[in-house]
């Protein structure tokens, strides 16, 4: 792994003239070519495109050190898991075998921004991907509301680095297995560990290892081992109805993995902190799925942006802007619905499009894009508007403020209903004046991040009874959860909380009962 030398860590830094020729010829690079790439892009970036970035960190890897990105979900360290080897050998596996293929780069939200670029790449895919990952994506993760809401970029490195580290002493300490144990339960309920709601705490990172060590001070302040040779007490017998009891509990609570590290009576404070470690990881990834189109296409319209304007300045020839051409053609193209192309849309293809339409209507707008987007039709600031755009929207919310017609007849789209009651799929809306709406809506609900996540809370447990955990599931138009993996996770989220645990899956509109599941820990 190789960080370009005198690449600028900050903003600013050392620039080469405007202008002065060619950057590069031919396919061959060097550091100095990097270099002088990176100068040329972050100039027509910061001012041209007006982007607002952490400071870049740009590393050139090995295609066996991408797959180890691929790994640890692109982290630059993580601890050690056996999950971690398993996904690196299946990766590494089909990519020998050419069944898949490996990204030109991966970026890294954190501060500074870091970029993976692949060796193998040419001189015109690595300005390329520097265009799109180290400013597109750098600008998208700093200025976009559920990022600067939910993520700690500044501390996030530190926080691995302290994860990595704690885990392994808790592995010195207590054995590989006990570890394990607490991480393979953990990484199984980690989806249903993360808060959704915008007013939850946004978590300082950089404080989680300062805590740590004030508690472990603490409790070998506070430890007497005299305590222990006290006779029990009597037991208070007090009432304690339902309602005070979910009141003092804090129920009901989506976040599981947060209440057993707060909550389950027999786990061990290391056993809680590796819980912690993992749901805080699991909450820093919990934005991007919803805004990935819009990351994607606004990272794919930068990069178009800053190397047709290399073009014009006749920095990269014609063959290298050919080369650009083709790359992004590939990255948005968007098969039909019965040619492989699936129930879903290709983020970069969407989010390009948006994107490329939203300038055009700023800039050269019909008389239907201004019965449409009155507000922005033809001011001539895409920059601005798409700059707004980006920093306040999501996948869904900008779908239904900024998806157009024109968008719309260009992919064809339609929507199908899906009664059960009936033997057929009926296309009940397509792209015209009647059905333009109803489309926008339906697709944009087909991003709602609610879709992504099962709607399954604690509802109720009883600590001074049976201890027997309760959750409910609010299924929508009647889905339910798939038995085996429903049994498999409860059975993790019963060895966390030590006791039996019981899942109802409910109808939300009757609260008629549709399912039950029961699970209790393998060791009591």
């Amino acid at each position: 792994m190789n960080h370009i030398p005198g690449l600028p860590i900050a903003g600013g830094g050392r620039r080469s003239e405007a202008g002065g020729g060619l950057l590069y010829q031919g396919a061959d690079w060097s550091f100095d070519t990097l270099r002088n790439s990176y100068d040329a892009i972050e100039r027509i970036a910061a001012e041209e495109l007006k982007l607002e970035i952490y400071p870049n960190r740009i590393e050139v890897i090995t295609a066996e050190q991408m797959l180890d990105v691929y790994t640890s979900h692109g982290m630059p360290l993580i601890y050690k898991h056996w999950s971690f080897g398993k996904r690196f050998v299946g990766h590494e596996n089909a990519y020998r075998r050419g069944l898949m293929g490996l990204a030109y780069e991966v970026v890294i939200n954190s501060s500074p921004c870091i970029s993976y670029l692949m060796e193998e790449n040419s001189a015109t895919m690595q300005a390329l991907v520097i265009a799109h990952a180290a400013f597109g994506h750098n600008h998208f993760f700093r200025n976009n509301r559920i990022f600067r809401e939910w993520t700690d970029p500044s501390g996030i490195l530190d926080y691995l680095e302290f994860a990595r580290s704690y885990i392994a002493r808790c592995e010195e300490r207590h054995g590989m297995r006990a570890v394990e144990r607490i991480l393979d339960a953990a990484h199984a309920l980690q989806n249903q560990g993360v808060h959704r709601h915008s007013g939850a705490k946004l978590i300082d990172l950089k404080a989680e290892q300062q805590r740590d060590r004030e508690r472990r001070e603490h409790e070998e302040r506070s430890f007497n081992d005299l305590w222990r040779t006290l006779p029990n007490g009597k037991t208070v017998a007090a009432s304690d109805t339902q309602s005070e009891r979910r009141r003092r509990l804090g129920l009901p609570e989506e976040n599981l993995l947060y209440f057993l590290e707060k909550n389950a009576p027999k786990l061990a404070p290391w056993e809680r902190e590796v819980i912690r470690i993992v749901r805080l990881i699991a909450q820093y990834f919990y934005p991007q799925p919803q805004a990935k189109m819009m990351n994607e296409g606004c990272a794919t319209w930068v990069h178009s942006e800053i190397m047709s304007r290399l073009h014009e300045q006749g920095r990269i020839d014609d063959a290298a802007y050919l080369e650009v051409i083709h790359s992004t053609t590939n990255v948005i193209t968007q098969p039909g619905f019965d040619q492989g192309g699936g129930g879903s849309f290709n983020p970069y293809a969407l989010g390009y499009a948006m994107m490329s339409d939203i300038a055009r209507v700023c800039t050269d707008p019909t008389d239907e894009d201004r019965r449409w987007f009155p507000d922005i039709a033809g001011n001539n600031d895409a920059v601005g508007t798409l700059k707004h755009a980006w920093s306040e929207y999501r996948d869904e919310s900008f779908i239904l403020q900024f998806l157009s017609p024109a968008v719309m007849r260009r992919f064809r789209m339609f929507r199908l209903l899906d009664d059960v009651s009936k033997p057929y799929l009926l296309v009940d809306d397509i792209h015209d004046e009647a059905g333009y709406r109803e489309i926008r809506r339906a697709l944009a609900r087909s991003y709602d991040p609610s879709h992504f996540y099962a709607d399954i809370e604690i509802v109720d447990l009883d600590l001074s009874g049976d201890r027997c955990l309760r959750l409910e599931h609010r299924t929508r138009a009647g889905h339910l959860l798939a038995e085996q993996d429903a049994r498999a996770s409860l059975r993790h989220l019963a060895e966390l909380w030590g006791y039996e645990v019981k899942l109802i899956e409910l109808d939300p509109q009757t609260d008629t009962v549709l399912a039950t599941h029961t699970a209790a820990p393998l060791r009591v």
